[in-house]
């Protein structure tokens, strides 16, 4: 069975050579996904999904250069969407959007190099409790958060490649 999954990794690998893909990241820190993004000033975004939504987005890019080439400018959307009525008129379910406008900006000229949105949504269960309902609104907002930056990350690392 072993051998058998060696076998296909290696005619993956020669069906990718064929291709001339290449890892996003390949070079490792020196790579141009990485420099770029070790470029990168973020803006501060309002309200607490900006908040959550920056520290994602630290955490993916890393340490920032001391004087930065580039800014990236978010606007947010968070919107949450109660729906599944239950006998007494109350939800039953809630839905989380998450949508995020972003423009890679150059520093110097203010010439706007990337302008791309992402957008990422959950579904949370509404419950008698107050504090429960709240705390799977807060734990669904972070996951949207990291889902957000890694779509955004990803984003920029492929307009670094070109």
């Amino acid at each position: 069975m072993r051998e058998r999954a060696r076998l296909a990794c290696a005619a993956l690998a020669l069906l990718l050579a064929g291709c001339q893909l290449q890892p996003v990241y390949g070079g490792g820190a020196r790579s141009a996904p990485a420099t770029l993004m070790a470029d990168i000033a973020i803006a501060p975004i309002p309200e607490r999904a900006g908040f959550m939504l920056r520290q994602a987005l630290v955490e993916q890019f890393g340490k920032t250069a001391d004087a930065p080439r580039y800014r990236l400018e978010v606007v947010l959307d968070d919107q949450i969407i109660a729906f599944g009525v239950r006998g007494d008129s109350s939800a039953a379910r809630e839905r989380r959007t998450l949508r995020a406008r972003f423009r890679l900006v150059d520093a110097a000229s203010g010439v706007v190099l990337v302008d791309d949105s992402a957008a990422a949504d959950a579904g949370i269960d509404r419950v008698s409790s107050n504090f429960a309902v709240v705390a799977a609104e807060t734990t669904a907002l972070e996951r949207l958060s990291v889902d957000i930056a890694r779509q955004i990350s990803a984003r920029l690392a492929r307009y670094a490649r070109r």
